[in-house]
């Protein structure tokens, strides 16, 4: 069991940064690869980034490439989207999710592998 809290969500303005976290607690959190999805007003769901459980391999969605990083801290249990050059096209409900996985695979990238979620942290960016 691993259960997820997600922070740093809040109104920013074109072109500003956020820093989201992703607090863990329950099993190691070393052995879990974590994804971060989006919600937009009126949209399913959508990969942004994700991270393997070692942190070695990244993967990012092409909206969003080159302008986020995600990184982790196994021994502090946290794991850090951070978003530069942000875009009305940005804001949505951020999540952070967590599978028991060692390595990269691209299911990784798809919302249904995942088995323990966080609660969202809201995202909105004013043009």
């Amino acid at each position: 069991q691993v259960n997820l809290v997600e922070s740093g969500g809040e109104l920013v303005q074109t072109g500003d940064s956020l820093r989201l976290s992703c607090a863990a607690s329950g099993t190691p959190f070393k052995y879990y690869a974590v994804g971060w999805f989006r919600r937009a007003p009126g949209k399913g769901r959508e990969f942004v980034s994700l991270i393997t459980a070692s942190g070695t391999s990244t993967n990012y969605a092409d909206s969003v490439k080159g302008r986020f990083t995600v990184s982790r801290d196994n021994d502090k249990n946290t794991v850090v989207l951070q978003m530069n050059n942000l875009k009305p096209e940005d804001t949505a409900v951020y999540y952070c999710a967590a599978y028991a996985y060692i390595g990269y695979d691209r299911k990784l990238r798809d919302d249904r592998t995942y088995d323990y979620w966080g609660q969202g942290t809201q995202v909105t960016v004013s043009s």
